[in-house]
């Protein structure tokens, strides 16, 4: 799968935050051989270079960024964040975060919509985190959005897939729409489960890094793509109502009293 015209190497995609510390961060991102990692400018503070030390290590990973505008609220912050990022790293990629409810760190998919409208139109490569909202995702897409990161369930949570009806239906509204879980995953079942539904990759990040041995947990997740993509190619077979018996009748014996 392709995201704006470029071949991730995985379809894992692997947050950098949250981590006891660097070393656990640089194991884990080596257990999951990620296709990309996602960055917050919070943590690279272009004015100060206070972050210079976490950028090294980013880089000494090899992994592609994606930058995020994690924690913005508005639309004017959301932009902002994403220049800067794009100056800071050297990628048009961005990921949108709009934030419009604190409880559940739900999107506000009306400033989301204007703000990629914005920044597509500033050449910006835009993943907009957003709900599994069929219309919101229609703007999303006539905003310029070449690709799609609905939620799981709110971030962090670890809830998995809350709305798989609502989840499968976008899938199906949009084919050819790239499409990426983002949010609430908590266990690599719940990653399978995604692929199994047709997505093309997931966004991790708490899963890993509060996992009691986040590179195991890591290393797990990187195994769960591989059996959820594989499990899809395979063409599962349909739900059925009713019980349809394995075993064929035809020559069974019959035993008469």
């Amino acid at each position: 799968m392709k995201f704006y015209d470029t071949a991730l190497a995985s379809p894992l995609m692997l947050g950098t935050a949250q981590y006891d510390s660097p070393a656990i961060l640089s194991e884990a991102v080596r257990a999951a051989a990620p296709g990309v990692v996602t960055v917050s400018l919070r943590r690279e503070a272009a004015a100060t270079k206070a972050g210079q030390a976490f950028w090294s290590l980013i880089r000494e990973l090899d992994v592609p960024v994606l930058p995020n505008t994690a924690g913005c609220h508005g639309v004017k912050e959301a932009v902002t964040t994403a220049q800067m990022a794009r100056e800071v790293f050297g990628t048009d990629w961005i990921k949108l975060e709009v934030i419009g409810q604190g409880d559940l760190l739900q999107p506000d998919v009306f400033g989301l919509v204007e703000a990629a409208r914005i920044l597509t139109s500033e050449g910006f490569k835009v993943f907009p985190y957003t709900t599994e909202d069929l219309v919101v995702a229609e703007r999303l897409l006539r905003a310029g959005c070449e690709v799609l990161m609905p939620w799981g369930a709110p971030i962090g949570s670890g809830r998995g897939l809350n709305n798989p009806f609502g989840l499968r239906a976008l899938r199906a509204h949009f084919p050819d729409v790239p499409m990426v879980i983002d949010a609430g995953i908590g266990k690599p079942s719940h990653a399978v489960a995604a692929f199994e539904l047709g997505y093309d990759a997931i966004l991790i990040n708490t899963a890993v890094a509060k996992a009691g041995d986040p590179v195991a947990m890591a290393r797990a997740f990187r195994m769960a793509c591989r059996v959820g993509l594989d499990a899809r190619a395979a063409d599962p077979m349909p739900e059925r109502d009713m019980a349809v018996p394995s075993t064929p009748t035809l020559g069974k014996a019959m035993l008469s009293l």
